[in-house]
C-alpha cells in the first residue's frame, strides 16, 4: 500500500514541476521578440562598438598610416598572428631608416586579446567591428594589412636642405673645437709630467 502513495505522491510532484516548466515557456511564447533581420540590416548592424572582429591599419584621408615597422605589435602577440617584413631604406640626411613592407595579419589564429594594439607605440593599428569575415579555405584568412602602396620619402625644401647643411657643419665645427681642445689638454698634460720630472 506504501508503493502506491509513493507513486501517486512522486506522480503529483513530476506534474506540478511540469507546470511550473510550462508556465515559464508561456511567459517567453508571449513576450516580444528582439530577433535581428539579418542580412537585411547590413546598413546599421547591431553590434557593439567594443567589439573585436579583425585588425586593421590606420590610414589618414591622404593614405598614409603611422606604422613604424618597430615589431612590437609582432612581438606582444602571443599566437604568432602578425608577421612583418620590413627593409632598410636611405634617407636624404643620410641616415638609415626602417620602412614597412608587408603587414600579415593571420585572422584565424588571432585571439583577438588586443596586446598588439596596446603595444603599439604610435596607435597605427586597431581593430573595427566588421565581423563578416566568413571564407572558405584558411588561406584567405591571411590578410595583407598595409594594402595601399607606400608613398616615397618627400623631397626637402631648399630651406630644410640649408638647414640640415649649417647644422651638419655647426656639428663638425664644435667636433673640431672639442678634438683640439682635448689634443690641447693631452699636450699640457705631458708637458707638466716632463718638469716633474
Amino acid at each position: 500500500m506504501g508503493s502506491v502513495k509513493d507513486y501517486f505522491s512522486t506522480l503529483g510532484r513530476g506534474i506540478y514541476s511540469l507546470i511550473q516548466g510550462m508556465e515559464v515557456t508561456g511567459k517567453e511564447f508571449l513576450t516580444p521578440k528582439i530577433t535581428e533581420k539579418y542580412p537585411e540590416n547590413r546598413e546599421n548592424p547591431p553590434v557593439a562598438p567594443r567589439f573585436r572582429a579583425i585588425l586593421q591599419l590606420e590610414y589618414d584621408a591622404e593614405g598614409n598610416h603611422k606604422c613604424i615597422a618597430c615589431g612590437s605589435c609582432e612581438r606582444a602577440c602571443p599566437n604568432g598572428t602578425i608577421h612583418l617584413t620590413t627593409e632598410m631604406v636611405d634617407t636624404w640626411k643620410g641616415t638609415k631608416k626602417k620602412r614597412l613592407v608587408d603587414y600579415n595579419y593571420d585572422l584565424g589564429s588571432c585571439t583577438f586579446c588586443q596586446l598588439c594594439v596596446t603595444s603599439c607605440p604610435t596607435a597605427a593599428i586597431d581593430f573595427n567591428n566588421d565581423f563578416e569575415q566568413a571564407v572558405f579555405t584558411r588561406g584567405k584568412l591571411v590578410k595583407k594589412l598595409n594594402y595601399l602602396p607606400e608613398k616615397p620619402e618627400p623631397e626637402p625644401t631648399a630651406e630644410e636642405r640649408a638647414k640640415f647643411e649649417a647644422e651638419k657643419q655647426a656639428k663638425i665645427e664644435a667636433a673640431k673645437k672639442a678634438a683640439a681642445a682635448k689634443a690641447a689638454a693631452a699636450k699640457a698634460a705631458e708637458g707638466k709630467a716632463t718638469e716633474k720630472e
